[in-house]
Order: C-alpha cells, then structure tokens, then sequence
C-alpha cells in the first residue's frame, strides 16, 4: 500500500460507525473489496492485464467490445440508453456484468460495508473517496449545469476524447443521467479513471492529494458477525441490492447464517423463544 493513502483499521461495528458517520466524510462516496490488499481496478483493468492484450490494443479493444454492444442489445432489451450517451451505455454493460473502465462506488458507507464484508474470508476493506476534490471543487453530476472545460464522461464526446485514450492521468466521479434500478437500490455512482495501467487510488494521490482517499481496513473476524448481522436487520441485502430473482437467489447464502429463533453459529436459543 502506498504511504500517502491514509489507511485506518476497523476491529468493530461500533468503531466503523463513528468514523463513518463523521460529518467530515459527509457526501463522501465508499467501495467495499472483500479483500483488503486488492487495488483499486477496473473489471476491464484487469481483464486486459490479466489475459495478456497488448497494451497497444487497448484502446481498439475497449472501443470494440463498446461497439459490438450496442449493435446487438436492441435485440435482447427494449429500454436502452439514449444512443449518444456513452456514460449511459458504459454503465447499462456494467450492469449486465460486461467489463468496463467503471468502478461501483455508492454514496452509502453500510452498503459499501455490505459488499465488503459479505463473501469476505481474510481483511476487507472499505474505500472512501472524496468527490468535490476530484472533480474541481464541486460534486459533479449530469443533472448540474457543466462548466466550460468539463471533462465528465456526462458531456457528450469526453469518454471517447479524455477516457479511451487511456493518457489522461485523472479520475471523476459521477453517473448517468438516467438511472437504472440497480443503481437506485445501492445508492450508486462510479468512477471513471483516465488510466487503465495503475491502479485509481495511485492517481488519486499523485494527481488529488491524500486528503481525497482513505482506505478503511475491516478486521473481518472480528467485525463480520456483528456488521452483517446489523445491515441484515437495515434491510441491506443482496435481495434489496440487486432487485429481482437473481439478487432474492444470492440473499439466500446469508440466510444459512441467520435466523429470528437462534444462532445457528453456537445454536443457542434467543431469550423468548423454545428450541423446538
């Protein structure tokens, strides 16, 4: 880890929530990685790196896959995104599980948790990112009215100007104007970095300076039980986080773990109710 990302070790529930309901982390945006020694990268960073294509083809790649999408998902799906809305197409791939240059961010600190903690087996980590420091002294969203100069992937013509080069060393945060459902029901946003080739939270420092990122490390043997158990009871489940069947089938995992009655961990029985 770099020495000028501010790291802080998480051991509790309760000490994860006095440092993040801070006010000074309010309007702050948040990743949970299941791993905390994991960077900050794309699902296509590390598509690209892992199996091996040329970093001269990159930029063709992107652009490809991108195009190839667009020809065919007419055929799939009647609610598409408006056809010059490059942000909108980038972030409806992401949602159907395509890789993209896009890393899930949300405004809410207990569903980053969520995310974090629930598949976790070693360290997790919680990633808290200050948006008015990335894009120029002001929380960008599409819906606001873009200054001259802007370089958001909102303003038509940037992503393919200032984001698929890949030479630009800068990372906004923001999301499409129009919102899908998924990005509704976990309070979402991304991040768009310029660069493919290093991970987001080296940018963020060299370019934004410490004060934009600190890196929350969750002790996930200490923290876990107890975490999950609270954002089950905030209604913060797979089965709200992702709407449909698909996400209800994933929220069963953590069914296994969990019951009114008792626990199944030590299998003792809550005070008011029999073990029968």
């Amino acid at each position: 880890m770099r020495k000028d990302v501010s790291v802080i070790e998480i051991d509790s529930w309760k000490a994860f929530r006095r440092h993040l309901e801070n006010d000074s982390l309010r309007s702050w945006a948040f990743r949970g990685q299941a791993n905390a020694e994991w960077n900050l990268f794309s699902t296509l960073s590390r598509y690209l790196m892992t199996f091996g294509v040329h970093p001269k083809a990159w930029v063709q790649q992107e652009s490809r896959i991108l195009r190839i999408f667009r020809r065919k998902a007419h055929l799939l799906t009647t609610h598409l995104p408006l056809d010059k809305d490059s942000l909108e197409w980038l972030a409806f791939m992401q949602h159907h599980g395509a890789p993209t240059r896009l890393l899930d961010f949300t405004w809410s600190p207990y569903v980053a948790a969520f995310f974090a903690l629930e598949r976790a087996t070693a360290d997790a980590a919680v990633w808290a990112i200050c948006p008015p420091l990335l894009n120029s002294g002001r929380t960008a969203r599409p819906s606001q009215i873009s200054r001259p100069g802007e370089i958001g992937p909102w303003i038509k013509g940037n992503y393919e100007n200032y984001f698929l080069p890949g030479e630009h060393r800068v990372v906004v945060i923001g999301e499409p104007h129009r919102m899908n459902e998924r990005l509704v029901a976990q309070s979402g946003t991304f991040l768009m970095p310029g660069r493919l080739d290093e991970p987001v939270e080296t940018t963020i420092s060299e370019q934004y300076g410490k004060d934009a990122l600190i890196k929350f490390v969750l002790r996930t043997k200490k923290i876990r039980a107890e975490a999950m158990e609270r954002l089950y009871a905030m209604n913060i489940t797979n089965a709200t986080l992702f709407p449909g069947i698909d996400g209800l089938a994933r929220s069963l995992a953590y069914e296994l773990e969990f019951h009114w009655a008792f626990n199944p961990r030590t299998n003792v029985v809550y005070p008011g109710y029999r073990n029968e």
